[in-house]
């Protein structure tokens, strides 16, 4: 286990760094949104083209993959959202909830990690479980909290309004433009692709350091005293990401789908990752859930260094 904690220390490490230059003042308090935005709208997007372009098509298309790591991350979240609505949740909370305990962290620790563990060869893979997860899940949860705070306003707009968020998108338009690139056949031309790497090679490292910088940013909200049943209500979530979605997409992927053993091992070890940031970002524009929401984050994030080191150490 040893051997597997040395693969993911840098990575932690990164986000440590983060974390450190926050607390100590080494990075102001517009750190955390600058640094996030370059990751969103500049480095990420410059990496999923690039990986999207030159891709070969058999990497990208695998159904299988996309069969057991969506089915992962929907039955958690559909079942997140079905017990807390029992509980008398109101649907604005439990959609939140079930991101927090669906909603791996693909796009910050999902890509440097996957390098890491496995290789360059699996990078198209985790492109499509982050647009699955970042586009495809987020626009579903965001629904149902349109849904539930504007029961006015027609299925119709808070539909188009989803759309249109998701076309702005630019981690979902960086990859479709990269898809039409690649469908033309051409190649990208020499100066255009080292420019695209210079970008793109910055992704991974700043995503680390931006997912410290927010970790730093609410650790404090972390802290604060919350209810009993909050704190009941934050255990279960954290099981659920850490231990159930994983459990729950080996199942599909191994038993009922057969996958190959290392299909199947890239997709438990991305449903393995922890809660990614977005929930948070919603939690707080909607101001739901915000306290809870930054609690899990924190919490899933540190617990995960000793969670996917033993994953890895099972795996093998």
């Amino acid at each position: 286990m040893l051997s597997n904690l040395l693969v993911v220390l840098p990575i932690f490490a990164l986000i440590l760094t983060g974390f450190v230059a926050r607390r100590s003042g080494a990075l102001g308090p517009t750190a955390t949104r600058e640094v996030n935005r370059f990751v969103v709208y500049l480095a990420l997007p410059a990496m999923l083209f690039s990986i999207m372009a030159k891709a070969d098509p058999r990497e990208i298309w695998q159904p299988d993959f996309i069969i057991a790591f969506t089915a992962g991350c929907a039955l958690v979240f559909g079942a997140t959202l079905w017990v807390r609505k029992r509980q008398g949740c109101h649907l604005a909370d439990a959609a939140i909830d079930g991101l927090n305990a669906s909603y791996p962290n693909t796009g910050f620790m999902g890509f440097p990690l996957v390098l890491a563990v496995v290789g360059s060869s699996a990078m198209g893979a985790t492109m499509i479980a982050t647009i699955l997860t970042a586009c495809v899940l987020f626009a579903v949860a965001i629904v149902l909290i349109e849904c539930a705070l504007q029961t006015g306003s027609r299925r119709r707009d808070i539909l188009a309004k989803t759309a249109l968020a998701l076309v702005k998108n630019p981690l979902l338009v960086a990859p479709a433009l990269g898809a039409a690139m690649m469908a033309s056949g051409l190649s990208l031309p020499e100066t255009l692709d080292s420019y695209l790497a210079l970008l793109g090679g910055a992704a991974s490292p700043c995503a680390l350091v931006a997912l410290g910088l927010f970790l730093a940013d609410n650790a404090n909200a972390a802290r604060a005293e919350v209810p009993v049943s909050n704190s009941r209500v934050q255990a279960v979530l954290v099981a659920l990401k850490l231990v159930v979605q994983p459990a729950i997409t080996w199942v599909i992927a191994v038993p009922i789908l057969a996958l190959p053993t290392g299909v199947a091992h890239l997709a438990v070890l991305l449903a393995a990752l922890p809660t990614g940031t977005g929930p948070f970002m919603l939690a707080e524009f909607y101001q739901r859930e915000a306290l809870l929401t930054s609690r899990v984050v924190l919490t899933t994030t540190v617990l995960s260094v000793a969670s996917l080191s033993l994953y890895l150490s099972i795996a093998g």
